[in-house]
């Protein structure tokens, strides 16, 4: 058996009951150092515990499929959900396994952000740039979405695409500079690490940030109610 397995985004608390169960039943427990770090307190003690990072994954979970080959019950987390921003390493979990493999999604940074943000869904755009290849796409699909008078939520990319480079990109987009923005780094906390403009978008973050762009439409609690006659 081998399960991918949503973490949630940071908070021990928000990981799903289903999730954890399957984590503390695992002989093998694998995954991304800062997100095996999020569920050690789970792992039996007599676990296999299999960290990687971008540079040695094939070859990490190259071990993970032999183990899962030699009749292991393993568990691969993810941070947040697995269908958010995380595609692209549940492709390498099943090319190393060579077939495909059951999902058990999490809560994403995006679901929490909306929460602590109070937007809605509805009216959000969701953006992640963390991927490999070519993110021009996603880059117009962003800008036609501030077009389009919706909030947008964005996972940036941590190398070389983060909320001061989304900004400029989108400056010199001609989208407006007014548009209220929030940066968060710490999902568990109550309020964003930064608050302002896109044109004052000019600070760094840590690799764990998501942005929030406002829609310049007032929200609901914003808009003056209408005398009664």
């Amino acid at each position: 058996m081998i399960i991918c397995v949503g973490a949630g985004p940071g908070d021990l608390g928000l990981l799903t009951q289903r999730g954890a169960e399957l984590v503390h039943t695992a002989d093998v427990v694998a995954g991304f150092d800062a997100v095996v770090d999020l569920v050690r307190p789970l792992i039996r003690s007599d676990a296999r515990i299999v960290t990687m990072g971008y540079r040695d994954q094939v070859q990490r979970l190259d071990e993970v499929a032999d183990a899962h080959r030699a009749g292991a019950r393993c568990v691969v987390v993810f941070m947040g959900d697995i269908h958010f921003s995380g595609f692209q390493f549940l492709e390498r979990v099943e090319r190393a396994c060579g077939e495909r493999i059951e999902t058990v999604p999490g809560i994403s940074s995006a679901q929490v952000l909306a929460s602590r943000g109070r937007v809605c869904f509805d009216e959000t755009t969701f953006v992640t740039f963390h991927r490999r290849g070519t993110i021009d796409p996603f880059k117009r699909h962003l800008v036609r979405a501030l077009e389009d008078d919706r909030n947008a939520i964005i996972i940036p990319r941590p190398w070389d695409f983060m909320p001061k480079d989304i900004a400029a990109y989108l400056l010199a987009r001609g989208v407006r500079g007014d548009h209220p923005v929030e940066v968060w780094e710490n999902l568990t906390s109550r309020e964003a690490q930064w608050v302002g403009s896109l044109a004052s978008c000019t600070h760094e973050f840590s690799d764990m940030s998501i942005m929030l762009i406002r829609t310049l439409r007032p929200m609901p609690s914003q808009i003056e109610p209408e005398p009664i006659a």
